[in-house]
C-alpha cells in the first residue's frame, strides 16, 4: 500500500496512515524488520545497491524499512520533504552540525538551550573549530548583531527548556533567510501536533522523540526534518559515523505517532489547568507556562503554536531546600528529568537537566535554585495538584 499525497491528507490521519507499506502478506499491523543486512540476488545487485545506483536495502546502520516507514511519516506531519531518523535527540542535533558545518565556521544559538545542547555547542563543537555566540532568544536585533561572515547556523528551541520561553519563529527565519543562514528549530516540546516550524520560515526541524513522540518513555530516538538538500546531507553523516535509529526503537516511535494529537491535546490542558492553580498557590513565586496571559510571549505562543503545551516551570520562594521539599513529597508524579510521557514528571533543572553547565551559565538563562519543572502526563489534573500542595505546604 503507498499512502496518498500527503497535501490531500489532515494531521491525524497522516499520523494513522502515513509511512506504511505492506508486505506480500497483506498485514494490517506494521511489519517490524529486525535484521542487521539484507540479502542480495547477485554480486551485480550488491555492487548497485553499495553505490547508490539500484534503490534498496543495505545494511541497518543507514537503510532499514521499519526506519523509513518512521521518517516518512514524521516527514509527512512536519510538512518536510525528507526525514533522517537518529538514535537520540542529541544525536540528531550533531548529526545536522557535523553535516553541515566544518571548522572555522560559526553558530549563533538561543541562551535558553537544553544543557546539554548548550554543552555540544559551547564546548564539544569548539574542539573541531566551531565557534558558538549564545543570545537572548526572543531579541531579534541580538540574532542580527551576533551574524559575521563565518555564521553558518541558527539553533534554537522553542518552548525552551525549562522556562518556556517563545522564540519568534518567522521573525529569526527572516534574519536567517536574508544573511544565508541555515535555521533550524528543536521542536521537542511542541511536536508537530501544536507547532509546525517549517510552515513559519524554518529549514530544519530536529526531534528528541524520545519525549512526546513516542510519548510512553520507552524508547530513545531522534530525527533532522528538511529539505532533502539537508537531509542527504544528515544521511551521508549517518552513514559513516552510525548514530543509527535501531528498527525497534523506529516501530515504537513510528507506533506512537498515530496518538501525538490527542496526546498532546490532552495534557495540554492539563497543563493549562495546573498552571493556573500554580499562580495561585502561596510560595509559588512565578509560573512559566506560555498558555498563562502572564507568560512574556503569550500573545506570540498563540499565534504560533495550538495550545500552550505540556510543559511549565515555576520558582518555589527559599530556594534549593524549598523545592527539594516539593519534590520529595510527591507520591504521584515521577521524579526524573525526563519527559513527554504519559506520566507525570517532575525535575529541578539546575541539578539535573542543567546540573552540568556553568552557574554563571544558568543564570544567564534564568533558571535559578527554586526552579521546578513540571511535564503534564495525563493523570487526572485534580490528583496532580494534591500532589503538589503537599511539599508546598512544607516549605
Amino acid at each position: 500500500m503507498s499512502t496518498p499525497d500527503s497535501q490531500d491528507l489532515h494531521l491525524d490521519t497522516l499520523a494513522i496512515r502515513a509511512g506504511i507499506e505492506r508486505t506480500q502478506f497483506g498485514e494490517h499491523g506494521e511489519a517490524m524488520y529486525l535484521t542487521s543486512s539484507f540479502v542480495f540476488d547477485s554480486a551485480a545487485q550488491a555492487a548497485a545497491r553499495f553505490s547508490g545506483e539500484e534503490e534498496g536495502y543495505v545494511y541497518a546502520r543507514f537503510s532499514n524499512p521499519t526506519v523509513t516507514a518512521m521518517q516518512t511519516r514524521l516527514a509527512a506531519l512536519e510538512g518536510a520533504e525528507a526525514c533522517i531518523a537518529t538514535s537520540s535527540g542529541m544525536s540528531a542535533i550533531l548529526s545536522l552540525a557535523m553535516a553541515t558545518m566544518q571548522a572555522g565556521d560559526h553558530v549563533v544559538a538561543s541562551n535558553g538551550l537544553f544543557g546539554a545542547t548548550q554543552q555540544l555547542f559551547g564546548g564539544i563543537l569548539s574542539k573541531f573549530g566551531i565557534t558558538t555566540s549564545f543570545v537572548a532568544a526572543t531579541d531579534l536585533d541580538a540574532w542580527r548583531d551576533a551574524i559575521t561572515p563565518q555564521t553558518k547556523l541558527f539553533f534554537t528551541e522553542t518552548p525552551s527548556n525549562p522556562l518556556t520561553e517563545v522564540i519568534d519563529i518567522a521573525g529569526v527565519a527572516a534574519i536567517a533567510r536574508e544573511a544565508g543562514v541555515l535555521f533550524a528549530v528543536d521542536n521537542c516540546f511542541c511536536s508537530p501536533a501544536l507547532q509546525r516550524p517549517l510552515d513559519l520560515g524554518a529549514d530544519v526541524v530536529v526531534h528528541s522523540a524520545t519525549k512526546y513522540l513516542d510519548g510512553q518513555g520507552r524508547v530513545l530516538g531522534g530525527a533532522v526534518a528538511g529539505s532533502k538538500a539537508v537531509t542527504d546531507e544528515v544521511f551521508k553523516f549517518l552513514r559513516t559515523a552510525g548514530p543509527s535509529l535501531s528498527p525497534f526503537n523506529a516501530w515504537v516511535i513510528f507506533k506512537g505517532l498515530e496518538t501525538l494529537r490527542i496526546r498532546m491535546e490532552a495534557q495540554s490542558a492539563s497543563a493549562l489547568a495546573l498552571a493556573g492553580w500554580l499562580e495561585a498557590q502561596p510560595g509559588v513565586a512565578r509560573v512559566y507556562y506560555p498558555g498563562l496571559a502572564s507568560h512574556p510571549q503569550h500573545a506570540l505562543a498563540m499565534r504560533q503554536q495550538k495550545s500552550g503545551g505540556a510543559i511549565l516551570s515555576f520558582d518555589v520562594e527559599g530556594g534549593r531546600d524549598a523545592a527539594w521539599k516539593v519534590v520529595d513529597a510527591t507520591r504521584l508524579m515521577s521524579i526524573t528529568a525526563n519527559l513527554g510521557d504519559t506520566k507525570t514528571t517532575i525535575t529541578h533543572p539546575a541539578t539535573t537537566t542543567h546540573g552540568r553547565i556553568s552557574a554563571e551559565a544558568r543564570a544567564t538563562a534564568g533558571i535559578g535554585d527554586g526552579l521546578l519543572r513540571i511535564a503534564v502526563g495525563l493523570e487526572d489534573v485534580d490528583d496532580l495538584k494534591e500532589d503538589l500542595a503537599r511539599g508546598l505546604a512544607l516549605r
